[in-house]
């Protein structure tokens, strides 16, 4: 995939024949970086009970294609399970390595983004580990996501400890006292 042809990926609905070419993009992620603090890559029965939330709750979860081949997917969970934070959500996103820095997270976030808005989100938070990596910070960075705080030492993985950016971007468009 080149830059040059990003205009031909498509975005839609995931469902859920995808979820073995998710599992397997994610699992890269899992087991050779510090993208995800995951130790273990989820099986298919976690990818199925975790899409099933997801879709569940009526929350985005989007897949990206590319000459018929799933390179990436994006989709939202709840930020918390107490009612109050009910239109705050995380965002994920994940592509296939020969897919990274062509443009497609973005399309995948813009999209997401979107359908978030569309389904009545107000609070959008990206938990990004700080790997020394700057390419998912500046995804969301150039999304309209700013720096909402860092947890420092929080997680340990590959032999080290890392941090994580928390960032957020506000949906609405009404003054702070109408909301």
């Amino acid at each position: 995939m080149s830059s040059s042809t990003i205009e031909k990926l498509s975005l839609r609905d995931a469902v859920t024949d995808d979820l073995p070419a998710i599992r397997s993009i994610y699992a890269h992620y899992v087991e050779t970086s510090t993208a995800t603090f995951e130790l273990t890559a989820p099986d298919a029965a976690e990818w199925e009970r975790r899409f099933a939330a997801v879709t569940g709750a009526g929350l985005p979860f989007l897949a990206a294609e590319f000459d018929g081949t799933l390179i990436g997917y994006a989709y939202c969970t709840p930020w918390k399970t107490r009612p109050a934070y009910n239109r705050t959500v995380e965002d994920s996103i994940y592509l296939a390595p020969t897919a990274a820095g062509k443009g497609a997270g973005g399309r995948l976030l813009d999209a997401l983004l979107e359908r978030c808005a569309a389904v009545g989100i107000r609070e959008v938070l990206a938990v990004v580990a700080d790997t020394g990596d700057a390419a998912s910070l500046e995804l969301h960075r150039c999304r309209g996501f700013t720096e909402a705080g860092r947890l420092t030492g929080v997680g340990f993985k590959h032999d080290r400890w890392l941090d994580t950016v928390l960032l957020q971007r506000s949906l609405v468009t009404d003054p702070p006292s109408a909301r």
